[in-house]
């Protein structure tokens, strides 16, 4: 009974240890900079996919320095790209021929 006790101490120690550090994460300027980074991909990328109509390799090209940690996903369907920098931001970017490429609202 000891040791199961002591197990869920630790269980909820980590737990709680862990959400405050991804709490922090997020407000601190790497989460600013996470949030930044993957709105510019998103933008950057529908921008090129569907109003230049180049393809997603080509697309890659264009990113500036420090952009390799933000992935990105394609729905040609929808004329929509989603970049995020995984466990801190997210976003995405539509296209409407009207109007182009805007980031969708959150």
């Amino acid at each position: 009974m000891k040791a199961r006790y002591w197990w869920l101490i630790m269980l909820g120690t980590i737990a709680v240890v862990g959400g405050l550090g991804w709490l922090w994460l997020e407000q601190s300027s790497w989460g600013r900079r996470a949030d930044l980074a993957s709105g510019y991909v998103a933008h950057v990328v529908c921008s090129c996919r569907y109003v230049g109509n180049r393809d997603m390799k080509s697309c890659a090209t264009d990113f500036e320095p420090g952009m390799e940690i933000v992935k990105m996903k394609d729905d040609p369907a929808a004329k929509r790209i989603t970049a995020w920098v995984p466990l801190m931001a997210k976003h995405t970017a539509t296209y409407t021929p009207a109007y182009g490429c805007a980031l969708d609202p959150r």
